[in-house]
């Protein structure tokens, strides 16, 4: 089941962040919050428009709303980046570790996959992934966690929990063990991820499609059947969190 995201503030760290960087944080993702409201009203008022008959405003209101799942997905993947920034700083976390503190369940398994793939191209023998123990999640249900096996499972690498029940250990194939490194740099943000984020997928190109004179009716078939079909799974969608 998913949970749907409220304010994290300091939960979403994994130190004593100051109020400056958790209200940084509650923006970005309130920001992609708002934005996935207003593409959900879009896309309801596209599903209503089609069934009075308008397909010019149904495909007007399906476009509104695609742009506001695109800075849906602009805002996501900042407030992404930048916790992953706080979260893994020098100093913060060792050079073989890797905190997913304040990710959404999809934002948390691409990172994770890059990390994986990247350390094992440096030959790296292991990494320790924090993942948290789900006291903040409703029901102290683990999200993260899950996501983070089904990855080591996808990639062929094997895993354990460690005494510490909020950390796994990803064994990368060379040996190793032990306890979490120094305070070295974490290997860094791997890069650019996106498209889901939290469970908030838009509609992507599941409404409108292809337009050309001399087609307005099925034209606006198409546009019904897409919005019939999708409309549900977008309204139903919620934020996941670890």
């Amino acid at each position: 089941m998913s949970i749907p995201l409220t304010q994290l503030g300091a939960r979403a760290f994994n130190h004593s962040a100051g109020d400056d960087a958790e209200a940084e944080y509650d923006r970005l993702r309130d920001l992609a919050r708002d934005e996935a409201r207003k593409r959900n009203q879009c896309f309801d008022k596209a599903h209503n428009s089609y069934e009075r008959g308008d397909g010019a405003g149904a495909k007007s209101l399906s476009e509104e709303g695609k742009a506001h799942a695109r800075r849906m997905d602009d805002y996501n993947r900042q407030a992404s980046e930048y916790i992953f920034r706080e979260n893994n700083a020098q100093g913060r976390v060792g050079e073989d570790e890797i905190d997913l503190h304040g990710q959404f369940v999809e934002e948390a398994e691409d990172i994770l996959e890059e990390r994986i793939k990247a350390a094992k191209a440096r030959g790296e023998s292991h990494l320790h992934v924090i993942v948290g123990k789900g006291n903040h999640s409703i029901g102290h249900v683990q999200k993260i966690r899950p996501r983070v096996e089904k990855v080591c499972r996808d990639l062929g690498v094997s895993y354990h929990t460690e005494d510490n029940e909020g950390r796994i250990y990803v064994d990368l194939g060379g040996g190793g063990g032990g306890g979490g490194g120094g305070g070295g740099q974490s290997g860094g943000y791997p890069g650019q991820h996106g498209g889901h984020h939290g469970g908030q997928q838009h509609g992507g190109q599941h409404h409108g499609g292809q337009h050309h004179g001399g087609q307005q009716q099925d034209d606006n078939d198409q546009i019904g059947n897409l919005i019939g079909a999708c409309l549900p799974k977008v309204l139903n969608k919620c934020c996941v969190v670890m």
